[in-house]
């Protein structure tokens, strides 16, 4: 009886009352607490009611920014330059997606970048906000230095996610939301806890080389990017990485690879720089929904390898898992999650707790 059940609407209040409770203004609160629920929602859950402790103390030790909005610096018909302000992440996504879909209903695209950002959740919740206007969303964010780069041996590079979201026709959708990493750094931690060794190829040793230790990766060493190796095309996921640098941190002018603070360290402001794109596929060739449907169909359709393993879309096995949250009536969670965050709240002042009464057999 290792995990229970909560209801998406507990945890989204319980996320709120515990923000509130340090001065986040309420509807930042409710912003942040979606994303969260949403990441947890679609399986993600290194990114949902886990990482809320992090915000916290963001918030409580006056770090990141509790009062204000984001604000355009600079803009054109189809472009932005937007001031996070230092503001939560999602408060500065919501804003920043949000103008892109607007300025892609009027002139067919919208690109606006972010500095003075924070940690946002996860990258396709942005990206998704397009497909609600039958658009394709587009986001990406730096993140602190965690990959080291092919041939090198120090962590210069974030797990820059790239997110792209692209509609089909009755709700179907492609979403791709990947770290550019080969893995993400909680993958890690999670086989350094259980004493396991990690697969070849998901990081290396502080003298750059790939290691299964998990602790030399946690010790100096570092992620490698998507690829593994140079062998294996590591190069390209390296790239891609970089990509995501030029996007965020450059175009938007915040800090950038290993000039964004270290993971977890929080003795100045993160300044992370985000992106978001709004594309519009009405000004492009018609059918574009049904085509997409086609493309989705062609994939998913084809006789797999394994008769116990279909081929998946980008974003299928998301929604595999919201549907079982339905089938439950709640997203189940461990319940060593449930009791941390319980403990977080009770010290921020919080009495109306997550229950822990409906547990499921494991």
């Amino acid at each position: 009886m290792s995990r229970c059940l909560i209801s998406q609407a507990e945890v989204q209040a319980f996320i709120e009352r515990c923000m509130v409770a340090v001065g986040t203004k309420p509807h930042h609160a409710h912003s942040l607490a979606e994303v969260l629920v949403e990441g947890d929602h679609r399986g993600h859950y290194s990114h949902g009611l886990n990482r809320m402790d992090m915000y916290v103390k963001d918030i409580r030790s006056g770090i990141c920014a509790k009062d204000g909005e984001p604000v355009v610096e600079k803009e054109s018909a189809a472009t932005a330059l937007v001031d996070g302000k230092n503001l939560l992440g999602p408060v500065v996504g919501n804003f920043c997606m949000n103008l892109a879909i607007k300025k892609a209903k009027e002139v067919g695209i919208g690109w606006v970048v972010a500095h003075g950002s924070n940690h946002y959740g996860i990258a396709g919740y942005y990206a998704m906000q397009a497909l609600k206007k039958n658009m394709i969303g587009m986001a990406f964010t730096n993140t602190s230095p965690l990959v080291v780069p092919t041939r090198g041996k120090e962590c210069t590079l974030g797990t820059n996610p790239i997110s792209v979201a692209a509609p089909a026709n009755d709700g179907d959708s492609f979403v791709l939301d990947m770290a550019t990493s080969a893995v993400a750094l909680g993958k890690i931690e999670l086989h350094e806890r259980r004493k396991d060794p990690i697969p070849e190829g998901w990081g290396c040793d502080p003298q750059g080389k790939l290691t299964t230790d998990p602790k030399k990766v946690l010790t100096g060493g570092g992620l490698v990017p998507i690829g593994g190796n140079e062998d294996t095309g590591g190069y390209k996921g390296y790239g891609l990485g970089m990509m995501v640098e030029v996007f965020c941190g450059i175009l938007a002018g915040a800090q950038y690879s290993k000039h964004i603070r270290t993971w977890k360290v929080t003795d100045r402001v993160a300044n992370l720089g985000q992106c978001f794109v709004a594309i519009n596929p009405e000004m492009f060739a018609p059918g574009f929904s049904d085509r997409m449907s086609d493309l989705l169909s062609i994939q998913r359709n084809m006789e797999p390898a394994d008769p116990n393993l279909p081929v998946l879309a980008a974003g299928d096995t998301e929604r595999m898992n919201m549907k079982k949250c339905e089938e439950l009536g709640g997203i189940s969670y461990h319940i060593n999650v449930v009791n941390y965050m319980n403990d977080c709240a009770k010290n921020v002042g919080v009495s109306k707790l997550l229950p822990c009464d409906r547990l499921l057999s494991s």
